[in-house]
């Protein structure tokens, strides 16, 4: 049997780097050897870069991929919702191209596994043929408790044309329910989504304005803009005194694993409350950085190295295309580099890797080099931020 042998100029296995090693594969990807230079033989082929696993994009919204270029940055949050929310009426042929290009553009880049947030079934078509694993959250919407369960049910034939398009896929893929954010989504709209995902994977975008927490202390603050455009001149919501992580995350109950997504806002107390609270009632949080779409919307970075002092689990996202300049997990590992230079690579590299193939449960499939898996095997250039699939 023919096999290929790489060599880079480091050689990380998706928990730390080998450097100094040659990576052996079979023709199709799967994980041979890592063996000594000296022990591989000939016909090795030399690389300039970092070689990894398969990279893993644990939040993004393929579906906007015809928003890009067309919200400007730094808008600010909830000028950017507002934006969002008004801008419709695209071409669907448009929008599907736009889904086809993101979609070739993250595999073409090395990304092999994606957490992707869907209130539509638009992305079906191309999912059906695609070679990356596809988490889908299809994001729940519903302000009031008395259009609840009717809304609950449009997003349910949703999930279920996502299952039924994707079904025949070699790929493995999920689909899944899940609460936008704390500031839309009602009590009754919350119990239902945990009463329908009892050990599954959800995500839920969580404490990326000081309005969020405005908003459940004393029911007022800037989403009201937001609410008005729904036709709603005051707060939906409960007013509970408290942090909007603390007044939400109380409603799952049901074993599910629940990435957090953004966190830019989030305190010492909250992070220490919510991992606590977690522990003790059978939830396991996962922190999704989406640092560049950050900057794109705020001109902010996430508590990085508070998250890191906390123990928590960290992957990284991309967030979408009207929010972000690129779909690039490369480009996350470049920025957060830039922006947290005491952290070691190492650490970083693995959010990219084997924490978010363990985040979305594959990591028996994907996220290191471990003999006989098939991880996909990435080229990352760290210094210009670009990243390319090797196999």
């Amino acid at each position: 049997m023919a096999f290929y042998k790489f060599k880079a100029s480091r050689l990380f296995d998706g928990t730390k780097f080998i450097d100094n090693n040659v990576l052996v594969t079979k023709q199709d990807g799967t994980i041979e050897a890592i063996l000594p230079v000296a022990e591989a033989g000939e016909d090795i082929k030399n690389l300039e870069g970092i070689l990894l696993p398969g990279l893993i994009n644990c939040h993004c919204h393929l579906e906007l991929s015809h928003l890009k270029d067309v919200i400007p940055p730094h808008t600010g949050l909830i000028e950017f919702l507002c934006s969002v929310v008004t801008k419709r009426g695209f071409d669907p042929a448009i929008i599907q191209a736009c889904i086809d290009a993101a979609e070739k553009e993250m595999w073409e880049n090395g990304i092999v596994a994606v957490g992707d947030i869907g209130n539509t079934a638009d992305t079906a078509a191309t999912k059906s043929t695609s070679k990356i694993y596809w988490q889908n959250f299809v994001e729940v919407l519903s302000f009031t408790d008395e259009k609840a369960p009717e809304h609950f049910l449009h997003y349910q034939e949703q999930q279920a044309r996502l299952q039924e398009a994707l079904a025949q896929r070699h790929t493995p893929s999920r689909t899944t329910l899940v609460p936008h954010a704390p500031y839309s989504i009602s009590p009754k709209t919350f119990e239902l989504i945990n009463q329908h995902t009892a050990g599954q994977i959800i995500s839920i975008h969580n404490q990326e304005h000081p309005a969020e927490n405005e908003l459940y202390q004393t029911g007022g603050g800037d989403y009201l803009r937001l609410f008005k455009i729904f036709g709603m001149e005051a707060s939906p919501f409960p007013v509970t005194g408290l942090t909007s992580i603390q007044s939400v995350l109380p409603y799952f109950n049901q074993g599910q694993t629940i990435f957090l997504i953004h966190n830019t806002c989030m305190t010492d107390a909250d992070i220490s409350w919510a991992n606590t609270w977690a522990a003790t009632n059978n939830i396991r949080l996962i922190y999704c950085l989406c640092i560049n779409a950050n900057l794109y919307i705020e001109n902010k970075v996430p508590p990085v190295e508070l998250l890191q002092a906390h123990g928590c689990e960290i992957v990284l996202g991309t967030d979408s295309y009207s929010s972000n300049w690129e779909l690039s997990i490369a480009k996350e590992i470049q920025s957060i580099c830039q922006h947290f230079p005491n952290l070691p690579l190492e650490n970083i590299l693995q959010w990219a890797t084997l924490a978010g193939a363990q985040a979305l449960q594959w990591e028996n499939q994907l996220g290191s080099f471990i003999k006989g898996k098939q991880p996909g095997i990435t080229l990352l250039d760290l210094e210009k931020g670009l990243s390319k699939r090797v196999i």
